[in-house]
């Protein structure tokens, strides 16, 4: 059995599936079997055999894409960008405070997705009536949050370049104000926050190394004793993996990280 893994309407996120026995090639598109029904997919990695859990139920690859498949998928985009003024129509009427992102049918148009944005939890049980009885299809409504709507809309980051979410994550990982911390980064919400106003999603990826990085280093306001000389640490340089110390006698002695027992 080979597994493939497979993106769909252009994003990072990869799903793994069953090659079925097809020749397949990178960016050849597909027609999957999900939980939802049929997708339309692009083949977008190989996994290696001996990578592959055998202990998974991969759901199929059912066929490559023909010509008709591919004009199926180009209607399908389009009807489900029509579909969006729609629902804000909907959306406006049933008075619901409410901002979609965008929507999407299955390739079997058996379900139509809306995915939405909002400040609290929102009873759409009557606008996902209204659409069912409109659409003649099933309805899904998707609160996301608005780390998933900067990743939808893109933009550029405070480096200059163009949006991680948006380049190549494929999940977000759970980045803390810890984090920043242990970066000695500043505190200003303008500085640590991206263009989502949530923690910098970068935070996370230096992390580890700085909390290896100050393994053996004291922390600022630490009370050790050097040498046989007791004093405050106030300054680390954490990259020459050396500190200053203010010794009782009000003098500056730089330590290397290894010389330090802690008070």
């Amino acid at each position: 059995m080979g597994v493939v893994g497979v993106k769909f309407n252009n994003r990072n996120k990869v799903y793994y599936f069953d090659d079925n026995g097809l020749k397949l090639k990178k960016n050849l598109t597909v027609i999957v079997d999900t939980d939802k029904g049929l997708q339309f997919g692009t083949v977008a990695s190989f996994v290696p055999e001996k990578e592959i859990n055998d202990e998974l139920e991969y759901r199929k690859v059912v066929r490559i894409s023909t010509k008709k498949d591919y004009l199926q998928h180009l209607t399908n985009l389009k009807d489900a960008k029509l579909a969006i003024n729609k629902c804000k129509e909907m959306i406006a009427s049933n008075n619901l405070n409410m901002s979609i992102i965008d929507s999407y049918y299955n390739f079997d148009r058996s379900q139509l997705v809306f995915r939405f944005v909002a400040d609290e939890r929102v009873d759409f049980r009557q606008l996902a009536r209204d659409l069912g009885s409109y659409f003649k299809t099933r309805i899904e409504l998707r609160q996301i949050g608005i780390r998933d709507k900067a990743k939808e809309v893109g933009g550029l980051g405070p480096c200059g370049r163009k949006l991680c979410c948006s380049n190549f994550l494929k999940e977000f990982d759970s980045v803390s104000i810890n984090m920043a911390k242990n970066q000695s980064l500043s505190l200003n919400p303008t500085k640590i926050n991206g263009v989502c106003g949530r923690l910098l999603c970068c935070l996370k990826y230096e992390n580890d190394c700085y909390t290896k990085y100050k393994e053996g280093l004291p922390e600022v306001g630490d009370h050790v004793t050097t040498n046989g000389v007791k004093g405050k640490v106030i300054n680390v340089n954490l990259f020459k993996r050396k500190y200053t110390v203010l010794t009782e006698q009000n003098t500056l002695v730089e330590v290397e990280g290894s010389h330090v027992s802690q008070e």
